[in-house]
């Protein structure tokens, strides 16, 4: 499942999820690079 999560305010990774941590945050994979940030939540178009 493709995910976004956010580093600091300006950006943004987009990824497949890997796991949710115990502290809120979401870990997402790009290529062999793991990212974790906060998640950005979906809203409807």
């Amino acid at each position: 499942m493709l995910r976004t999560v956010q580093l600091g305010s300006c950006v943004s990774i987009q990824g497949i999820f890997v796991r949710l941590l115990s502290n809120g945050l979401m870990q997402v994979r790009v290529g062999n690079r793991l990212y974790s940030g906060r998640p950005v939540d979906s809203r409807a178009a």
